[in-house]
């Protein structure tokens, strides 16, 4: 695997499970993670940015943040926000993040009718590197169908590839 490239398979019709190596130690790596000043520099896939982002990062905690669309050229998109609410269930620095996923509008209440995912965020040293590797468990494969048919694989692709370019000009 090289850096720059998500690996992906399907586990059990409904677990998502992506993996991808960043050039950069991890506890740099989960640090991005956990600190709303660090999620908005990079959270999101090319041309959206981060206006809104709590994080109060522990167990039981809630990250409540807004994706919106700046670029133009990305046409109907544009001026469009995405918010979303995560809700820690465990967390093991550096090794592990553990959160509900969900859809949410601006005053943090789920939309109930988007698919919620439980995610497990693994960061494994390697040789000064850090694997990353997200499980995403959705409840069905429905509902995996449905976040993949949104463009998921290609918004978490530049998502992590922002991610990439921070940690490269931190180094």
């Amino acid at each position: 695997m090289s850096n720059n490239e998500i690996v992906s398979k399907v586990e059990n019709d409904r677990v998502l499970v992506l993996e991808r190596v960043f050039d950069a130690p991890r506890d740099l790596v989960f640090q991005m993670f956990k600190e709303a000043e660090h999620l908005k520099r990079w959270w999101g896939p090319k041309g959206w940015e981060v206006p809104v982002c709590t994080v109060d990062f522990r167990p039981g905690g809630v990250w409540h943040y807004c994706m919106k669309c700046e670029d133009k050229n990305q046409g109907q998109f544009y001026g469009m926000e995405s918010w979303g609410k995560g809700i820690y269930k465990e967390i093991v620095e550096p090794e592990t993040i553990v959160y509900n996923d969900y859809f949410s509008d601006a005053e943090g209440n789920i939309n109930e009718s988007m698919p919620s995912t439980l995610i497990k965020m693994e960061f494994i040293e390697v040789d000064g590197k850090t694997k990353l590797v997200n499980r995403s468990e959705y409840v069905s494969a429905e509902a995996l169908k449905t976040v993949m048919d949104m463009g998921m694989m290609q918004g978490i692709t530049e998502t992590w590839n922002r991610l990439g370019d921070l940690l490269a000009s931190l180094k």
